[in-house]
């Protein structure tokens, strides 16, 4: 998969022996286009707020401490649903406390890049995002 944010090209692998069903959901979508903001309790995140989409998922491998890179699908619940991209450290969170979100998908390339746009982002504001096959 090929992720592109604000110009600058990420190569990705869905992570399907993790999170299968969540994977063949986010598949169904592509490509898929929006914006990342930058997090506001999580830490060194960018994430895509999707408000009451539903990708009709529950949850699988979820985790609220993705590593640089790893990519979140939160399935909504006690916040509403989105997408966390981790670019450094990050407890995953919302005003409604801890969140766990089902690691589907992993940036292999250009990791240095990803945080200097998460910083970016905390600093300029808003960035399109896109994933494609």
């Amino acid at each position: 998969m090929i992720i592109e944010i604000d110009g600058h090209i990420f190569d990705a692998i869905f992570e399907e022996s993790k999170s299968p069903k969540t994977c063949a959901a986010f598949r169904r979508s592509m490509p898929f286009h929006g914006e990342i903001v930058h997090v506001r309790w999580s830490g060194e995140g960018v994430w895509i707020p999707l408000g009451n989409k539903n990708f009709d998922i529950e949850y699988e491998d979820a985790t609220s401490y993705p590593l640089p890179g790893q990519i979140l699908l939160y399935p909504k619940g006690k916040s509403e649903t989105e997408i966390l991209i981790a670019y450094g450290c990050v407890q995953f969170a919302s005003k409604a406390g801890t969140l766990a979100g089902n690691h589907f998908a992993s940036i292999t390339s250009n990791l240095e890049k990803l945080k200097e746009i998460g910083v970016s982002t905390l600093w300029e504001g808003k960035k399109d995002i896109s994933f494609r096959k």
